[in-house]
């Protein structure tokens, strides 16, 4: 008999860990990875080809999280590629 699993376990979130961003449980794999892998084009199946240590639920599980809270993470993660964009600038001109 297969074991319930309560898909309320496969995210977490810890201060200092990963920035504090909601990560799947167990890994140090963000839900702002797997959103930006996605919406980048990829399946869940080339996912977990790149990283085969997640499974199908937990990917559908960060997919989940994240189109529950879509626009913050949306702009964090467009943040963040404001914030590198920026430091390259500013190591390209010296």
């Amino acid at each position: 008999m297969q074991t319930v699993v309560d898909i309320s376990t496969l995210i977490t979130q810890t201060h200092g860990i990963c920035g504090g961003r909601p990560r799947i449980a167990g890994t140090r794999t963000t839900v702002h990875t797997i959103a930006v892998d996605f919406n980048a084009g990829m399946k869940v199946e080339e996912i977990i080809q790149q990283r085969p240590h997640l499974n199908p639920a937990q990917i559908y599980a960060a997919l989940a999280y994240y189109y529950s809270n879509k626009e913050l993470i949306d702009l964090e993660i467009s943040n963040y590629y404001q914030d590198f964009a920026c430091l390259e600038a500013s190591y390209a001109y010296q």
